[in-house]
């Protein structure tokens, strides 16, 4: 649980500070940049940090019974009876008190609330991983509507130039006025899809932003990491560290822990309790005050309390059966995400390779259609099948890069690690 202190060290400070403060104007913000900025601005960073503190301040509460208690009291009444002369009472006592033995319930109450204390600190770096996932979706998300719209402004550019070759050779009487409102009507389409593509990264941005707790982010670019690198694991060594590392079973674990201390502590209402007192006091009429004092030592035993305890006992001997079911569905859960997300690791990497051969068939298959046009024996139909095969072909290629750093993103969450 070391990560958890500087997450805490983070989202405590500068939680006011404006995106305009935490992030620059035009900043080339990083991903690490970005994973910072979300831990230090995410409200639910701050909530699960501030639930820290709150379990920290009562593991301070459980520890209080053992210190003494001491308690000063000061009074003053005036009695003024039906007959008879009216007299003051003054009165000021200093009273001390100890627990000596209560058969481990103040200890127990400690351990249980040092375990809700430990549980709290893996519910913090639940939270922090999740949002790391979602930046890092996020981030990816930004990088692919980036790349996605260099190629819609590439499509635009080639049919720019083939719409001007073909009023080229319509002018010289080579080829028909078919040719020329072909390639106007492809050139329109993709100035279309420019226009979606730049849309698509403004909400790609507006995503990012959301997901780093600043909506209001000045512009900035962000660096280009979408690069394809093999991420080699074996399922059995996935699942391995998921169940060693995973913080929202540690926190279960945790929890079931601090049941069956529970129930333990439970059990001690059967117990007596030892406890010492001490009185000091000064009272009477008038000054000066009698002094006065008593010390002793009480011995309390429970011999009914309604059933109290037994139901008390059997309560928290449920919450533990509760917490062990819940135990074994999350270790379910977590066969499961990693099991999905290694698939996902696997079939993304295999996919890459393959979309890049595709984009690289699709620029030699468009090259032809040009070569074939230009010599006059291609027509305007095989140019735009062959930009749209490439266009579509750069795509995918992107996809495919989107989605492996994405699954690799998802096995890293779904472990319990960073990287």
């Amino acid at each position: 649980m070391k990560k958890v202190v500087p997450i805490i060290l983070l989202a405590l400070i500068s939680f006011n500070a404006g995106a305009e403060e935490i992030i620059k104007k035009d900043e080339l913000l990083t991903l690490e940049r970005c994973v910072e900025i979300a831990l230090v601005k995410q409200p639910d960073i701050i909530a699960a940090a501030n639930t820290v503190k709150i379990n920290e301040s009562r593991v301070g509460q459980a520890a209080a019974n053992y210190y003494p208690q001491i308690d000063l009291t000061s009074g003053y009444s005036r009695t003024s009876p039906a007959a008879g002369s009216s007299h003051n009472q003054y009165s000021n006592s200093l009273a001390l008190k100890q627990n000596i033995f209560d058969f481990g319930k103040t200890s127990t109450q400690v351990r249980i609330q040092n375990l809700n204390l430990g549980s709290s600190r893996s519910d913090l770096e639940n939270v922090s991983e999740q949002i790391i996932l979602n930046v890092k979706q996020a981030y990816y998300g930004v990088l692919q509507a980036k790349r996605n719209r260099v190629v819609a402004e590439e499509t635009v550019k080639q049919f720019e130039m083939h719409l001007e070759q073909a009023k080229g050779f319509y002018e010289v009487g080579t080829k028909p006025k078919f040719d020329v409102t072909k390639a106007e009507v492809d050139l329109s389409n993709a100035k279309l899809d420019l226009i979606k593509a730049e849309n698509a990264l403004r909400i790609a941005v507006t995503t990012l932003n959301n997901s780093m707790g600043v909506p209001d982010a000045p512009e900035y670019d962000v660096e280009d990491n979408l690069s394809f690198q093999t991420y080699v694991i074996t399922f059995e060594d996935a699942i391995g560290r998921a169940y060693k590392n995973r913080p929202d079973l540690s926190s279960l674990i945790l929890r079931r822990q601090a049941a069956e201390a529970s129930i333990t502590l439970a059990r001690t209402g059967y117990y007596p309790v030892l406890t010492g007192n001490a009185a000091y006091s000064r009272s009477g009429e008038k000054f000066p005050l009698e002094e006065g004092w008593n010390a002793g030592a009480t011995l309390s035993f429970p011999l009914f309390s309604g059933y109290l305890t037994r139901n008390q006992v059997e309560e928290s001997k449920a919450n533990l059966n509760v917490l062990k079911a819940n135990e074994e569905k999350l270790k379910q859960i977590v066969f499961l995400e990693v099991r999905q997300a290694y698939l996902n690791l696997k079939e993304a990497g295999e996919r890459v390779p393959a979309a890049a051969l595709v984009v690289k068939l699709a620029e030699e298959g468009l090259e032809l259609a040009d070569g074939r046009y230009a010599a006059g024996v291609g027509n305007p139909i095989e140019i735009t099948d062959a930009q749209v095969g490439l266009s579509n072909a750069k795509t995918s290629y992107i996809q495919a890069l989107y989605d492996h750093k994405v699954a690799q993103a998802g096995i890293e969450k779904a472990m319990g690690e960073r990287r």
